[in-house]
């Protein structure tokens, strides 16, 4: 575990007479990560009780529709990579207020699309915004804070952010009957102004040294770092299995099994609720058995979770239930693994923390596009494909943590 302490820690090494940022208060910095953090979920949540109205409105197949979807991800995934050079280079707000100014505007051009091209662009866009934000936050988090203190206070954005996921499918589905999918866009314009006002006013720059060189530059470091790519492993995997059961509940729980749309948004909060359990355990974990036996724990009910939805698919027990609560404890697991395995893969990368969330943060989206391909794809009009995703990647996440990471985490300085 690293001695440095947090005041010092955005300090560069081998120089004591660089200009230290002001540290905002902490309660400034989890409301950033709240709303920050947040546009990633609220950017997929609030919309699924929308897809299984879009084909029939744009006269497209399923296949199209999840394009939205999918765009939104690889774009989130693809955009990390020169943005987090840059907040290296430029500082972490301006990319924030860059983001947040694309996110809204492109929020309120989806909210007027007339066809489904013109909707995937936006989504584009959107998750062009969405990487701002998550990388340029999670830098700032390293800038200022120690690994293992950092953890903790992404353990305590992530509770408080867990409630947009909870609240979002909930909402999404009024909106849905309501308003229709339009209406889902108009609360994301409004989420992105406000987060945009608040990043503005209340957060200060945490970056005390600007980078220099090409954009590419520690790339091969990062890469080769055994530390890396074992909590990369962890948070990526974990991601595939979420994402495997957003790209597909809202198909098999509505078209496969019956549920009306409202349902389907209390079903989707209900194993979201998971998640907010998960970081709230985390939050108190941390300080008391570290990153990696933290991840240990989590490897194990990320693996009992996949099983039993596994099992329950093979025996015939095909019930929203069957698919709600096991995936309500591998979320659980999953608000454990997030906060050790992102904080963990940056760790050691004190002065290219944007370069190397950006690059963790890749893996894991080129991965998540992957899987939302494959569920799209693979839809039979039956559970297995959604239960047997599911249940693969809580074995991936399992070996990860139980294997890689206890093997590598002391080369990353965050045990």
């Amino acid at each position: 575990m690293s001695t440095s302490s947090s005041s010092n820690c955005c300090a560069p090494e081998g120089s004591t007479a660089a200009a230290r940022p002001r540290r905002p208060s902490a309660g400034t910095v989890v409301i950033a990560l709240m709303l920050l953090l947040g546009t990633q979920p609220i950017s997929t949540d609030l919309y699924l009780p929308s897809l299984p109205s879009l084909p029939g409105y744009f006269g497209v197949p399923v296949a199209t529709v999840q394009l939205t979807l999918s765009v939104l991800v690889v774009c989130f995934g693809a955009a990390q990579l020169p943005l987090g050079a840059l907040s290296d280079r430029i500082g972490r707000r301006p990319v924030l207020l860059g983001g947040l100014a694309l996110y809204t505007a492109a929020s309120a051009l989806a909210m007027v699309a007339t066809h489904i091209g013109a909707l995937v662009a936006c989504r584009a866009a959107q998750g062009i915004g969405m990487a701002a934000c998550v990388v340029g936050v999670r830098a700032m988090l390293r800038d200022l804070y120690a690994p293992q203190e950092g953890a903790h206070m992404l353990a305590r954005g992530s509770t408080w952010m867990s409630l947009i996921p909870l609240l979002g499918p909930v909402l999404g589905g009024y909106i849905e009957s309501h308003w229709g999918w339009r209406g889902a866009f108009a609360v994301l314009t409004v989420f992105g102004a406000l987060t945009l006002l608040y990043v503005a006013t209340r957060l200060p720059e945490s970056l005390s040294r600007r980078g220099t060189g090409r954009w590419t530059e520690g790339w091969s470091e990062i890469l080769r770092h055994p530390g890396f790519w074992s909590y990369t492993a962890v948070s990526s995997f974990t991601y595939a299995g979420l994402f495997s059961f957003i790209a597909g509940s809202s198909f098999v729980l509505v078209k496969v099994l019956g549920l009306t749309r409202q349902e389907f948004g209390f079903a989707f909060a209900f194993v979201v609720s998971g998640y907010l359990i998960g970081s709230t355990v985390c939050r108190h974990l941390i300080p008391r058995r570290g990153l990696v036996r933290t991840l240990r724990l989590a490897a194990w009910v990320s693996l009992a979770a996949g099983t039993l939805m596994a099992g329950l698919a093979w025996a015939g027990v095909h019930h929203p239930l069957a698919l709600m609560v096991p995936q309500f404890v591998y979320t659980l697991a999953h608000g454990l693994h997030q906060p050790c395995a992102q904080v963990g893969a940056i760790a050691a990368f004190p002065q290219r923390a944007g370069t190397a969330s950006a690059l963790s943060g890749f893996v894991g989206m080129t991965l998540a596009f992957g899987v939302g391909y494959w569920i799209g794809w693979s839809f039979d009009g039956t559970v297995y494909p959604l239960a047997l995703t599911v249940a693969f990647w809580s074995a991936a996440v399992a070996a990860a943590a139980l294997l890689l990471v206890p093997r590598y985490a002391h080369h990353s300085h965050a045990e």
